[in-house]
């Protein structure tokens, strides 16, 4: 990334309303003794969609790229050499191949398979990565191969630096597995596999390669971790546009994606060829990483699950013909996917879909509370496919909160049209998603002061601040965003959920951004933006307290010198927090109406005079959050907050 100067343009600093100096007093004055709204568990959460190899080549743990040679082009990920023939008439119905391995013609040829994995597989020394396969010898008796991780660049005397044999025998299929513990780090290693008797034919399926340390064998445990560590109170899943596809024989179907993984059938991904400026023609979904893969992930870190399914719209960018999508007196299968996927995550183990759960390893219910019907799409079209979608789960499931949308703008002409739908058919929330440049980010901060308050609730179920002209992550975008979301605090009683996107980014293989969580093959980088979320998520408090400047909201507006600010309280603790926009530092004087005051305990500030640069892979400490000295005490504190900044204060009553 290039470096950028610490320069504002003239737009943005008049945006952010800059016109104080440092010897300005701004007195905020907060209601301690009077909580107002409580602020939901579900406040701030995650979303994933599988963009910019989120899941298979992220946080899905497998190594093998086309593990079951079910891609489009059988080999693609791999490389065979010698005598190797695909088949599909293997063992598993929904992924008929597998790789039949014969033998070379002659005692000095080898046949056999590379497979490249995603940009290389990453291994590291000390580490146990986990070899399985389906295998058989078709004619019966002893077989076997030679597994390795290699690397043809390498300069030593042998390219491989850890290999295993892997016996097998009789010709019915069964499953094999053998550990790997490489004693090298690589991160663009491949995985070789030999014939190791070229006169003994053997037939290969499902070859997989998990590190040992991958949480429940499913997710990358650095990943996973970066997500734990938010504490996320919504888990928003698959999409996003995965779950409209670019057509409706690609949309993400739930069913595809439950059962044993060895019989998932793979999905083309939208993401392949939507942008072909970044564009990766190997890019499928395995399905390995499924709906139960969600669940379960949504139960281990503390999140609300919250599926989105399709409405019967294929997406709407991509289709401009009206038979792309479902007739709405044909939607009955689409509808009866929903009811279903309630029995899979909350029905009882006697019955279809319950028992599904149970087989899988999870008897006890996921305790799914909220489902969403439709991801962005607009006109006429959508309130007429999610109206039947309501009427059956209100009569089958009245405990089921549905989420609807207010299409792809945040505001506008489809939003200012939907909202009033999604009332008329009683959604519970409102799903609004908006990528927006600097100057929209300085003028949202009063964006929910004057929601209709009868009406469904907000999901920011999709927001990130996209730069002109920098779209890329940096700490004054991150910034920004912590500003904006000062008011979805403030404003705890209509919103209900927040959610950044995307998550993820394969730094090879990124097709969107910013993005939360950065990795490659062996590292991962936690983005400023990262930082904003998970401190909001640790600092969020029970409650909202009424916090002014002159008797009004501090959102950023003329005369309010670039500040926005809420407060919360959390027990006797008080969490007052402040964005400083502007580029001068802001002197503050924090005032309660608690008779015998409040005590400072410690105040977290967030800063970097490098505006447009991020933390990287290389050095992803470069911008964190840091405690600094707060003291005082009484019915009024004064503090100061840095220019260009985010601070939050944190005080005992």
């Amino acid at each position: 990334m290039k470096n950028h100067t610490r320069v504002l343009t003239l737009a943005v600093v008049c945006a952010a309303a800059i016109a104080c100096t440092q010897s300005n007093l701004n007195s905020l004055d907060i209601d301690v003794l009077n909580p107002g709204a409580p602020i939901q568990p579900t406040m701030y959460g995650i979303f994933f969609e599988d963009i910019n190899f989120a899941a298979d080549g992220g946080l899905y743990a497998e190594l093998v790229k086309n593990r079951s040679f079910e891609f489009p082009y059988a080999l693609q990920g791999w490389k065979a050499f010698g005598n190797v023939a695909i088949r599909e008439d293997g063992p598993f119905e929904r992924c008929p191949h597998y790789a039949r391995l014969t033998d070379p013609g002659h005692a000095h040829k080898q046949t056999g398979l590379d497979n490249e994995g995603f940009f290389g597989i990453g291994v590291e020394a000390g580490k146990t990565y986990n070899f399985s396969v389906w295998a058989r010898v078709p004619d019966g008796g002893e077989g076997a191969i030679r597994v390795e991780l290699a690397n043809t660049a390498s300069m030593g005397e042998d390219q491989f630096f850890v290999q295993q044999t892997v016996n097998m025998s009789g010709s019915t299929w069964k499953k094999y597995q053998v550990e790997l513990k490489p004693e090298i780090t690589d991160p663009k290693a491949i995985l070789r596999i030999f014939l190791e008797n070229p006169r003994t034919t053997v037939d290969l399926e499902h070859i997989s390669l998990v590190p040992g340390d991958a949480l429940e064998g499913i997710y990358r445990k650095d990943l996973a971790q970066a997500l734990a560590d938010l504490h996320p109170g919504i888990f928003r899943f698959p999409g996003g546009c995965i779950v409209e596809g670019t057509d409706l024989e690609t949309r993400y179907n739930w069913k595809n994606s439950v059962g044993p993984v060895e019989n998932r059938p793979i999905n083309e991904n939208r993401w392949e060829y939507t942008f072909p400026h970044r564009f990766f023609p190997d890019y499928f979904q395995s399905y390995g990483l499924g709906f139960y893969e969600f669940f379960l992930l949504s139960e281990i870190i503390g999140s609300e699950p919250l599926p989105i399914l399709s409405c019967g719209l294929a997406c709407q960018f991509q289709n401009d013909n009206p038979e792309a999508h479902v007739p709405v007196k044909e939607l009955q299968p689409y509808i009866q996917d929903a009811l279903d996927l309630i029995e899979f995550a909350n029905g009882g183990t006697d019955t279809k879909w319950g028992a599904l759960r149970a087989q899988m390893g999870h008897p006890a219910p996921f305790n799914l509370k909220y489902l969403g019907i439709g991801n962005e799409q607009w006109d006429q079209l959508y309130p007429d496919h999610l109206e039947p979608f309501v009427e059956a789960l209100r009569k089958a499931h009245p405990e089921i909160k549905i989420v609807g949308s207010s299409g792809p703008d945040s505001e506008g002409k489809q939003f200012d049209f939907l909202w009033p739908e999604m009332k008329r058919l009683g959604a519970d929330l409102v799903d609004e998603h908006f990528y927006r440049p600097y100057d929209w980010f300085l003028s949202q901060g009063a964006r929910y002061d004057n929601y209709d308050r009868q009406g469904p609730k907000v999901f920011a179920g999709e927001y990130a601040c996209h730069a002109t002209g920098k779209k890329w992550n940096h700490f004054y975008a991150s910034l920004l965003e912590a500003a904006f979301m000062t008011g979805l605090e403030r404003n705890a009683d209509i919103v209900h959920m927040a959610t950044y996107a995307p998550l993820f980014a394969h730094v090879e293989g990124w097709q969107w951004r910013p993005d939360l969580i950065w990795y490659d093959n062996l590292r991962s980088m936690r983005t400023v933006s990262w930082h904003v979320q998970q401190l909001y998520g640790q600092y969020k408090g029970e409650n909202v307290l009424k916090l002014t400047m002159d008797g009004k909201a501090v959102t950023g507006a003329e005369g309010q010198n670039g500040l926005f600010a809420s407060a919360v309280k959390d027990g006797d603790l008080v969490y007052v927090k402040v964005a400083n926009t502007s580029e001068q530092d802001q002197e503050l004087a924090l005032n309660f109406n608690e008779e015998s005051g409040l005590k400072a305990v410690k105040r977290i500030v967030l800063k970097s005079e490098e505006l447009y640069e991020d933390n990287t892979l290389d050095n992803p400490d470069a911008i964190v959050p840091v405690e600094a000295s707060f003291t005082g005490n009484g019915k009024s504190i004064k503090a100061e907050v840095p220019a260009l900044s985010f601070t939050i204060f944190v005080l005992s009553r």
